[in-house]
């Protein structure tokens, strides 16, 4: 029982890229899968594959397990995220979406609506299965097998199970709103700390200072605190790998909403068994900030997208590989 638990749970922590703010339910498998699919291991998470991306060879030849982990707060998607696990070479790697992705649809007009954020409470082909066609489209047609929906309220659960996530917060994080319901107070002091239930979901709601108040917000804005969650989602993931996994294993199917099947999580799990501390690689899709019609989008770079699915897949060393091959035949 122990030795299943601790599969159990490593699967889920894969398939949830270490709990990003999370309310998932196990016991609340959904019946809608994201495009369709067999249901046993890889043949068995088939997903229909748009044959028009230039990825379409290595997509549908990949033994890579891809996951979107939607973070939900007053019905907008606050943090995106894929994880992906390469069953093979036992390695995660993890996309951040920025919020603001411009994503224009058929009748959509309003700015705010035109953002990828939007997607998951609109009545017009909406929730996860919109957001991950979405996400998918700008990944050039990078498949996604499951979705993992989350809220601040399950993120604080697994973390108080893990007994807190060591984090280095890089400055004062202070801001006040008592106007929000309940009132939103956010004060953690800067330097190296174990970061409780309360004080990580207020590091993963903080997004700047109050204006005028003296304290420091990121740098970088928005993409500044995409970096910040990624750097707690990896030391969850540390902490997680080394901690009592048979009590956080019960937190997380009390705390998790995916339509990942039971089944398959076990045996994926029995393969991620080696999975190491260190094999876990983050990313942020390819872009730029620009204000179109008073609205701040972020555009991605199809060209860099492409280059970062290429490392991420290894479509460049299998491409390389098979020139020398070709080469030393001819010789």
């Amino acid at each position: 029982m122990k030795v299943f638990f601790k599969q159990f749970i490593i699967a889920f922590i894969i398939f949830t890229v270490i709990m990003i703010p999370v309310q998932i339910m196990i016991n609340r498998v959904g019946e809608v899968r994201i495009f369709s699919g067999e249901e046993n291991l890889m043949k068995d998470m088939n997903v229909l594959i748009d044959p028009n991306s230039p990825f379409f060879e290595a997509f549908q030849d990949s033994q890579r397990v891809n996951i979107l982990v939607l973070g939900v707060n007053d019905g907008m998607t606050d943090t995106i995220m894929l994880g992906s696990y390469d069953m093979k070479n036992q390695h995660v790697d993890v996309i951040s979406v920025p919020r603001d992705t411009y994503y224009p649809r058929k009748g959509v007009t309003t700015p705010a609506a035109k953002k990828i954020n939007a997607i998951y409470h609109s009545s017009n082909s909406g929730g996860a299965v919109g957001t991950a066609t979405a996400v998918s489209d700008v990944l050039l047609g990078m498949p996604i097998h499951y979705y993992a929906v989350i809220d601040y309220k399950g993120v604080g659960n697994i973390v108080e199970a893990l007994g807190g996530v060591p984090m280095n917060i890089p400055f004062h994080m202070k801001y006040d709103d008592p106007y929000d319901k309940p009132a939103l107070h956010i004060n953690i002091p800067k330097g190296q700390q174990v970061l409780n239930k309360d004080t990580a979901i207020q590091f993963l709601r903080f997004r700047h200072a109050n204006k005028n108040s003296g304290y420091q917000s990121y740098p970088e804005g928005d993409i500044g605190r995409i970096k910040a969650h990624q750097e707690f989602m990896k030391s969850a993931f540390r902490q997680a790998l080394g901690f009592n996994l048979p009590n956080v294993a019960r937190t997380v199917v009390a705390n998790v909403d995916s339509d990942v099947d039971v089944g398959i999580a076990v045996k994926i799990a029995t393969k991620a068994m080696s999975l190491s501390k260190e094999n876990i690689q983050t990313y942020l899709i390819p872009g730029y900030p620009k204000t179109v019609d008073k609205a701040s989008y972020w555009f991605a770079k199809d060209e860099e997208v492409k280059e970062m699915i290429e490392e991420i897949y290894s479509i460049s060393d299998e491409t390389d590989e098979t020139k020398e091959q070709n080469t030393e035949k001819e010789e």
